[in-house]
């Protein structure tokens, strides 16, 4: 089958989309498929790699020369980018298109899609309603600028968004939750990671079909793993935290800097990851045992991971399906998370859930796993039992391809 995977975020910026399209993208090249990865251009990116292989390859789109939120390249104009995705869908004759972000990469390769009569997947990888609240400057405005852009793109016209969740309760969530839902209107097929937010999504009222598949980790990356090891720690060994993510406020990286105050003597904690609040954290952890490593190589991090005893999750009400916890699975890394609502992203006994979101409830984990390193132990061997859980599939992706490509009963 050949098929486009369209991005607004991709190599060699890191993240978990990154990530999530990466090992996508290769897992279906193995597989046998032809895919192409589209996404905005950018001089370090995979696209100019020299001698890079074409399964799969990388076409860059057109980007703003002076718009970089939060330092990605941004795709732009609209009308660029639709006009190179249908002049490449046409000529590389792509079966389906496969969006998995709301911007206007995505956004340009569903109009040309439809231009071209190409069935559309969308993943909805994120809650962009939380994300736009704590990266966009002075959201309350920025977000009505997205939305309009958007609206040129995608049709909202009579979606409704109730004030009736505790998601939805404010204007600019509101806004953003209607972004969401016309773009999942517009694609024949939705796609999400995790339970809890296709749930969330067909309760605001997506009626296009929607299936949870998890995302996974492709083979190069377990290979880079290596087998996975059950922790241990002696009595006499300082408990080894870990911390991976964009350094942002909806990821509440700050909340792990205040818990640290409180980590038993000895704790060493390292965060991995750079973004908008480093600034602001590097600040708020000096005099902690918290060490900030800034953007580390993804296979740096996986060697963090080898290494550490525990990994933090510490966001609330904005994850999917996170990728560095997929990752901490094929590792055998316990993890500590604060939002109920990961628990389906960790295999039983793998992990363990705050008692509070707050820097009291990840202390109070930390401090048990401190004192007790069986369940160290017995959640890292959950978590080895179940590695292949982790791993990437495309079998049920490559069926939900399969079915929009299916001409209707009443065709």
């Amino acid at each position: 089958m050949r098929i486009a995977l369209v991005t607004d975020y991709y190599l060699p910026t890191l993240g978990g989309v990154q990530t999530a399209v990466r090992s996508l993208a290769e897992a279906l090249a193995t597989a046998g498929h032809d895919v192409t990865v589209f996404c905005p251009d950018d001089p370090a990116g995979p696209a100019h790699a020299p001698g890079r292989s074409a399964a799969p390859a990388v076409v860059g789109l057109p980007v703003s020369p002076v718009f970089h939120p939060d330092g990605y390249p941004f795709a732009w104009s609209p009308r660029r980018v639709r006009a190179l995705l249908r002049r490449e869908l046409a000529a590389r004759r792509i079966e389906v298109v496969h969006t998995h972000s709301e911007m206007f990469a995505a956004l340009g390769g569903l109009r040309a899609a439809q231009d071209l009569g190409i069935p559309v997947v969308h993943t909805m990888h994120g809650r962009i309603d939380v994300y736009t609240r704590n990266v966009l400057p002075v959201p309350a405005v920025t977000t009505v600028l997205l939305a309009v852009l958007h609206a040129t793109q995608v049709p909202r016209r009579g979606i409704r968004v109730a004030a009736d969740a505790p998601y939805t309760r404010t204007r600019t969530a509101r806004r953003m939750w209607r972004v969401m839902l016309a773009q999942s209107r517009a694609s024949d097929h939705v796609v999400v990671p995790s339970r809890h937010f296709a749930d969330k999504l067909v309760d605001r009222g997506v009626r296009t079909p929607v299936s949870v598949v998890s995302n996974g980790i492709e083979p190069a990356v377990l290979d880079a793993i290596g087998p996975a090891a059950v922790r241990t720690r002696a009595s006499d060994e300082p408990l080894r935290v870990l911390w991976v993510g964009r350094l942002s406020p909806e990821k509440r990286p700050e909340v792990l800097v205040e818990a640290a105050r409180s980590f038993p003597p000895g704790t060493v904690v390292d965060v991995l990851g750079d973004g908008v609040a480093r600034a602001a954290v590097a600040r708020a952890a000096v005099g902690t045992p918290v060490r900030l490593h800034g953007s580390t190589p993804h296979d740096e991090v996986l060697a963090a991971m080898r290494r550490a005893h525990v990994l933090v999750s510490s966001s609330v009400d904005f994850d999917n399906q996170p990728m560095v916890m997929l990752e901490a699975v094929a590792t055998g890394l316990p993890v500590v998370h604060c939002d109920p609502d990961l628990a389906e992203v960790v295999p039983e006994g793998g992990g363990f859930t705050t008692p509070s979101p707050d820097a009291a409830g990840i202390a109070a984990v930390v401090r048990r796993v401190h004192d007790g390193p069986e369940m160290l132990e017995r959640a890292s061997a959950a978590l080895v039992a179940a590695r292949g859980s982790a791993e990437q599939r495309v079998d049920g992706l490559v069926a939900i391809y399969e079915s929009v490509l299916r001409p209707s009963p009443a065709a």
